[in-house]
């Protein structure tokens, strides 16, 4: 057996970009026992992290690209190791050095879009409030309510374009005083840092609070739990805070305060698909369920994994941007459970699991099965 030495020039390295957590893990194997990768295949980042405290991570493989940041080992880990961090240290390193794994090269295109255009999918910022060209939605005023911010996939994505204008029925029916800022938004820069690539993030992170705070923004609804997380939890560190509600919890406020008046019924058996971002990460576990019961009609049936258990859908950590082979994706495994649980339409509030499910939903010829619906396309129908 080799013997190998620790390359402490390594491992000051990996310090540097934020690894440092390795020194608290004692090995146990709670993370790989809990991650949703070995659901599907054999991964260790019980490995990851033991390498790295020698030094020796192949900074080369395609294993540093696999977390999607779904934040189920920090829970669990008894040692308080915050394996995200340290992952997204070597992303780090990677990207510093430019070394790619073949299936992380979707990355280096997406840094060089949001460096360009303020977005990930190579579209033209200038075309980012075409989806609301039709609608009555206003330019954002200092004096109005409500910052909307809908987030890359719902400005250019045709799928999620639909949840955006669903959002802007709901906002309008309830009188919620309201506007966006269109090309002068940036992606939030979320998807990006989990990659390792810190300065494009920083800069679309400045770019967003200036405009924020010229435009007199103070209150911002977000339809994505990744733009909910940054602005909510990340942007602080620029000594900034805003007052930053997802679309969820804004439409449960809505119903309750009598603002939002449910008018339909909506026969269907339904099941709800907690994302990784709103529920583990930031504990918003009601909101939507409760929307969901006060719908007349609607059988809410709860799926195996749920709440703090959900699956990942596979989707965070930059990897809605990379190719996962059919047999690899947690979201197939997701739509099965939501089948077990009878559910005709799996409901949930994240443009990546719409995308993720959705392209699942193809692959394994569900379309005439299962539907899939952001909570906000739901109450659209019933209001």
């Amino acid at each position: 057996m080799e013997t190998k030495a620790p390359f402490i020039e390594i491992i000051d390295e990996i310090k540097k970009a934020g690894g440092h957590t390795y020194r608290l893990c004692y090995q146990c194997g709670t993370c790989d026992a809990v991650c949703p990768w070995n659901s599907v295949r054999t991964f260790s980042i019980r490995k990851i992290i033991r390498e790295a405290a020698f030094g020796l991570t192949e900074i080369e493989s395609d294993d540093i690209w696999r977390c999607t940041t779904c934040g189920t080992c920090p829970e669990k880990c008894p040692r308080g190791v915050d394996q995200i961090e340290l992952g997204i240290s070597l992303r780090r390193l990677a990207s510093k050095y430019d070394v790619f794994a073949p299936s992380a090269e979707a990355v280096k295109a997406a840094a060089a879009s949001l460096a360009a255009e303020g977005n990930p999918l190579n579209e033209d910022r200038a075309k980012r409030a075409d989806w609301a060209r039709d609608l009555p939605v206003k330019p954002f005023a200092e004096n109005m309510e409500i910052l909307f911010f809908g987030c890359c996939y719902s400005s250019y994505d045709p799928r999620m374009k639909r949840v955006a204008e669903a959002a802007v029925d709901i906002l309008n029916k309830a009188g919620v005083d309201f506007g966006i800022l269109g090309a002068r938004e940036s992606c939030c820069g979320e998807r990006i840092r989990k990659t390792g690539a810190e300065d494009v993030y920083k800069s679309l992170a400045k770019e967003n609070i200036k405009a924020f705070i010229d435009s007199g923004v103070r209150k911002i609804v977000v339809s994505s739990p990744h733009c909910y997380e940054t602005f909510k939890n990340e942007y602080p560190e620029f000594m900034v805070n805003f007052d930053v509600v997802h679309m969820s919890q804004l439409v449960h406020e809505l119903i309750e305060h009598g603002r939002l008046e449910i008018k339909g019924a909506y026969g269907k058996n339904v099941t709800y698909h907690d994302p990784c971002y709103l529920g583990r990460h930031n504990g918003v576990y009601d909101e939507p369920r409760a929307i969901l019961r006060s719908i007349p009609g609607l059988t809410l049936n709860e799926m195996a994994a749920s709440r703090n258990n959900s699956l990942c859908c596979g989707g965070g950590g930059g990897r809605v941007w990379m190719e996962t082979p059919k047999g690899d994706r947690f979201s197939d495994i997701r739509l099965e459970q939501a089948r077990a649980a009878g559910a005709e339409v799996m409901a949930t509030a994240c443009p990546y699991c719409i995308t993720m499910f959705e392209d699942s939903r193809v692959i394994l010829e569900l379309e005439d099965t299962i539907e899939i619906k952001d909570i906000t396309e739901i109450v659209r129908e019933v209001i």
